[in-house]
């Protein structure tokens, strides 16, 4: 089945006042590891935090799987130095003929033995994300990937109104939500809050906290989540290093240590250290629109 043939289920009144997306088969729920869903609006640093967070969770001595939701395909390429092929793409050679995929097909390694997947996306305005992520995880699975794994990381894209966005909850423990200190990055992170708590009513994800990215203060995102009973876990400041590791396809664990990059390190590996010792479920109010004006608003 091609993905413009999937038809989603609406089910009214279950994750929201008629929520419509692709419902996965429970057999297919990933088992036996830790999941993250990593969230944010576009731009923010979602495909950099969740690639140093991964090499992070190795440091640890953990297996981890690297899965990248969004059509552009970028999540990996910083541990893999280059753009892989995707899910979806493969599944178009064999003509949506998934027993005929090797793992290799698929699944990448990448730096310090992060294994990556990129999902990828149907063609615009021809199917549903939801379908590539849930088609991703049932390989996964086909093949015995998610045995050896003791961590998988979901770098999601940002646009909340779509199926790619709430599949990953259907397997995530937890989400993680990257921002900035900012207005436009604290009002997505709003959103999806409000999106996440709906899922949340119906599957095990719940929220972890949120990473205040690429921001020299933090005080805009401490308040925001103090007004709404939300933890902040992680601060990683705006560092031209981290532009340029991207810009030199690696992580930010292959760059030249200096102080300033040696401190991020810690701070990577530090998140991976709260992430994986368990977080409290997080359960924030999130705010009205003009609220939040109101709360980060200036004159």
């Amino acid at each position: 089945m091609s993905p413009r043939d999937e038809v989603p289920i609406i089910r009214k009144g279950e994750d929201g006042e008629g929520s419509l997306q692709v419902h996965l088969d429970p057999a297919q729920r990933i088992e036996g590891a830790k999941v993250f869903a990593v969230y944010g609006k576009g731009g923010i640093g979602k495909s950099t935090t969740s690639s140093n967070l991964s090499v992070a969770f190795t440091k640890l001595g953990k297996r981890v799987l690297q899965i990248g939701c969004d059509p552009k395909h970028d999540s990996t390429f910083t541990l893999t130095g280059r753009l892989v092929p995707t899910v979806i793409d493969i599944l178009k050679e064999v003509d949506f003929h998934p027993e005929e995929l090797r793992p290799e097909d698929f699944v990448f390694d990448g730096y310090s033995g992060v294994k990556c997947v990129e999902a990828g996306g149907p063609p615009a305005g021809t199917g549903c994300g939801g379908y590539v992520v849930g088609q991703t995880v049932k390989l996964l699975k086909q093949h015995h990937l998610l045995d050896d794994t003791d961590v998988v990381i979901f770098d999601v894209l940002g646009d909340v109104v779509c199926g790619g966005f709430a599949a990953p909850l259907q397997h995530a423990d937890r989400a993680l939500i990257v921002t900035a200190n900012d207005f436009d990055s604290i009002y997505a992170m709003n959103r999806i809050i409000a999106a996440v708590q709906a899922k949340a009513k119906n599957y095990n994800v719940r929220l972890a906290g949120c990473v205040a990215n690429r921001s020299r203060d933090t005080d805009e995102v401490d308040r925001y989540c103090a007004a709404v009973g939300f933890n902040r876990l992680a601060h990683l400041p705006d560092l031209d290093a981290i532009r340029r590791s991207r810009l030199k396809k690696k992580t930010l664990f292959e760059m030249d240590a200096d102080e300033d990059i040696v401190a991020v390190q810690k701070e990577y590996i530090r998140l991976a250290e709260t992430l994986w010792n368990g977080t409290e479920a997080s359960a924030p109010a999130p705010l009205e629109d003009r609220d939040i004006f109101e709360l980060l608003g200036f004159d």
